[in-house]
């Protein structure tokens, strides 16, 4: 019977065993990487030094920026390292941190997100009230809440879990070190049942937030057919639709990920799962923003032809 205590490494899931496909997997990684930071990067340089752009939409925009930015480097440039050193090993320590990062960026990245809809909602179905009801101030303190219950949320599932007894051995079916995975190392009945507990309430509190963003499109998409004019329904629609997209792609992944039948679930499977709710919506969620969104588009523009004559 071993402890978590004698426990000094973790054994992740290895993408390949052949050496040519482990490179192959560190190229692709990397270059998923360096679209997601540059994505996210020229975005949060933009909003950061066009004035234009100082509003709530784009502040709460270059918060998930940073989000994005924070949770894709929570799990791939260990992976990649890991893919270039043909191991498979990450400690204890790096291993909890990655658990704790991981739920703090993705759960402050969800409450975000619902406080976007909150945002659209005001603007389109009561803009009279948007100047007072989202000042600066409340703007900084949403931002601030959004982070805050992100790492609240994420400190109580890293202690819980990691104070779990484990005696299964130490190797985690998946490329990061993901809470679902290390449970199943679990040995202690009661500490299992408290952290199913934990999870259970913050899935109850994250299908709160979703009907909360439900809610806000249904009023948002009647009160937009109500607009007269079609260059103001465009308009409106323009603003919520890479909000509504980046939900979307959000919500579907993690929630594949997490409630798909066990019959259907393979190691080879739920990797894939796992590389579509971690890498994907980091490395989309900047482009969606930026194709949909014509103000955004062109002040990129702008600050790509600035930094570029300059130069020159």
């Amino acid at each position: 019977m071993s402890n978590s205590s004698s426990i000094t490494q973790f054994l992740l899931l290895a993408f390949a065993d052949r050496r040519e496909l482990q490179l192959l997997h560190f190229w692709l990684f990397l270059g998923i990487y360096l679209a997601a930071l540059l994505g996210n990067g020229l975005i949060i340089t933009t909003i950061a030094c066009d004035h234009h752009l100082h509003t709530p939409m784009y502040f709460f925009l270059l918060n998930l920026s940073l989000l994005d930015l924070g949770s894709i480097s929570t799990t791939l440039p260990n992976s990649m390292a890991n893919l270039l050193q043909d191991t498979r090993v990450i400690s204890f320590l790096a291993c909890a941190a990655q658990v704790f990062l991981f739920v703090f960026f993705l759960g402050a990245e969800y409450s975000l997100l619902t406080i976007m809809a909150y945002d659209r909602y005001i603007a389109i179905c009561q803009p009279l009230h948007y100047g007072t009801l989202l000042g600066s101030r409340a703007c900084v303190h949403m931002a601030a809440a959004a982070w805050g219950s992100g790492f609240l949320n994420a400190l109580l599932h890293t202690a819980n879990t990691f104070s779990l007894p484990l005696c299964h051995g130490n190797v985690v079916d998946q490329f990061f070190c993901e809470i679902p995975q290390i449970l199943k190392l679990s040995c202690s009945d009661s500490s299992y049942l408290r952290e199913v507990g934990l999870l259970l309430f913050t899935a109850f509190l994250s299908f709160a937030c979703f009907v909360f963003i439900v809610l806000s499109y249904v009023q948002i998409f009647r009160d937009v057919l109500r607009i007269s004019s079609e260059q103001g329904r465009h308009k409106a629609f323009s603003t919520c639709l890479p909000h509504l997209a980046v939900v979307s792609l959000f919500i579907s992944t993690a929630f594949f990920a997490y409630l798909k039948p066990p019959a259907i679930s393979s190691p080879s499977l739920d990797l894939v799962v796992a590389v579509l709710y971690s890498v994907v919506p980091p490395v989309l969620n900047p482009f969606i923003y930026s194709m949909k969104n014509r103000e955004l588009k062109d002040a990129v523009k702008e600050l790509i032809q600035r930094t570029l004559f300059h130069h020159h």
